[in-house]
């Protein structure tokens, strides 16, 4: 049987910016150094806050050409939904005790948390 709590918090807005590109890789290990370098660099006076945000724009924009364009893995998985949320085209599902089946490993957690959103860019309302 499928257990299910839906919350209707709203946060998508968050993971955008005025350009309309999914902020969502900024938490990636890869976003968070990226964001870290450039606080350091701010902090020190080598750069200024403006080209910092250009930076994570165009990294913004780069990783997510590139996950759609070069990834061509997939996988399987198995689970059970605990939450899910639907918000401003952007999945969020939470998932208790998942198995992913990729080509050549098996990999079972106690929880993950899946962000999916459209390959186009969201419409600004």
């Amino acid at each position: 049987m499928l257990k299910v709590k839906s919350t209707s918090l709203c946060n998508a807005k968050n993971l955008m910016n005025s350009e309309t590109q999914y902020q969502l890789y900024r938490r990636s290990s890869l976003g968070s150094t990226l964001t870290d370098a450039l606080d350091e660099l701010i902090s020190s006076g080598l750069m200024d806050p403006q080209i910092a945000m250009k930076i994570l724009t165009q990294f913004d924009s780069s990783i997510s050409e590139a996950l759609r364009t070069k990834i061509k893995a997939k996988a399987t998985l198995k689970g059970h939904l605990d939450e899910y949320r639907f918000c401003e085209d952007v999945w969020t599902f939470v998932i208790d005790n998942p198995t992913f089946r990729f080509e050549n490993e098996t990999v079972t957690v106690e929880k993950a948390k899946i962000v999916a959103c459209s390959v186009k860019a969201p419409e600004v309302k």
